[in-house]
């Protein structure tokens, strides 16, 4: 149960941070983020959009209580990151190297990571939520 806790807070740490580390890039309008979502036909709502999106997933990642849900909506908007990816930009945008699409590949990972040993805590704040019959 212990390195159950300990690999999950790893997987948890690591998403949250690629994650807010990136807001700056987003919220700022810098260059390449404005590139990525003018060719993906979504700036300046797309970015901001899931800019939002990752804040939130990035703090539910660091609560016990709801790291589950932080991992959920990373898992999502880290498939349309890797898709985007893999459909529209490729894997090298403006010169990175990858480097964007590895750290979607591992954000992914890790968040998969997050919700499969937190399963059960999801199953159950889910059951507590629903109204009794």
């Amino acid at each position: 149960m212990k390195t159950k806790r300990i690999i999950s807070w790893i997987a948890q740490v690591v998403a949250a941070i690629i994650m807010l580390q990136t807001l700056w890039f987003k919220f700022t309008g810098a260059e390449e983020s404005i590139y990525i979502f003018s060719k993906l036909g979504a700036e300046p709502y797309g970015r901001i959009g899931s800019g939002i999106i990752e804040l939130i997933a990035g703090i539910l990642l660091l609560t016990p209580r709801y790291c589950w849900v932080g991992a959920g909506l990373g898992l999502g908007t880290m498939a349309g990151a890797i898709l985007s990816h893999l459909t529209l930009l490729g894997i090298d945008v403006l010169g990175d190297g990858g480097q964007l699409f590895a750290m979607a590949l591992i954000t992914f990972k890790c968040c998969a990571i997050v919700l499969v040993l937190n399963w059960s805590k999801a199953m159950t704040t889910i059951k507590e939520l629903r109204p009794a019959h």
